[in-house]
């Protein structure tokens, strides 16, 4: 009598094909908000790393500045901060200590780049260094470069620029 009232009943067994691709397409959509919003997250994850990072090689550079009396020169750069053979003085290696420890993770901004450096602003000024990230393009002088001194404008109005 069971088997009777089972074959009897109408009854769906399955999906149909179009249900199914419904889901589909849904399912689709939803990885796909998540994944370009993660993208998002992760770049700004980037930006906010090379901002630590940057403030990190400056606490190192005012350290080397007090002990050495000056910033490494653009030819020693930041190397100076963890390899004693680009400092030529020998008055000034017998000063140098080692200020920055992870040298691989220290020499290269989040995108794998190395630190754009100079021991002078653009004012020529010795007691003011200039340290940046070219950010995710790897190219200087563009728009999302991260600086971490305000740099002159290009109009030479003395504007100071972000």
């Amino acid at each position: 009598m069971k088997m009777q009232k089972r074959m009897m009943t109408p009854g769906r067994r399955g999906f149909s094909l179009i249900e199914v691709m419904i889901v589909l397409a849904i399912i689709i959509m939803i990885v796909t908000l998540v994944a370009f919003n993660m993208r998002g997250a992760r770049d700004d994850a980037k930006i906010s790393s090379a901002r630590i990072n940057m403030r990190t090689l400056e606490k190192a550079l005012e350290r080397f500045y007090e002990k050495m009396g000056r910033y490494p020169t653009d030819d020693e750069g930041i190397r100076a901060l963890w390899d004693k053979s680009v400092i030529t003085d020998e008055t000034e290696v017998t000063k140098w200590e080692r200020l920055i420890n992870n040298a691989e993770d220290a020499a290269n901004d989040p995108w794998g780049t190395p630190w754009g450096y100079r021991q002078k602003d653009e004012s020529a000024d010795e007691n003011v260094f200039e340290l940046w990230s070219f950010g995710p393009d790897k190219q200087e002088g563009t728009e999302d470069d991260i600086p971490l001194r305000k740099k002159t404008d290009e109009m030479g109005d003395g504007t100071p620029t972000p």
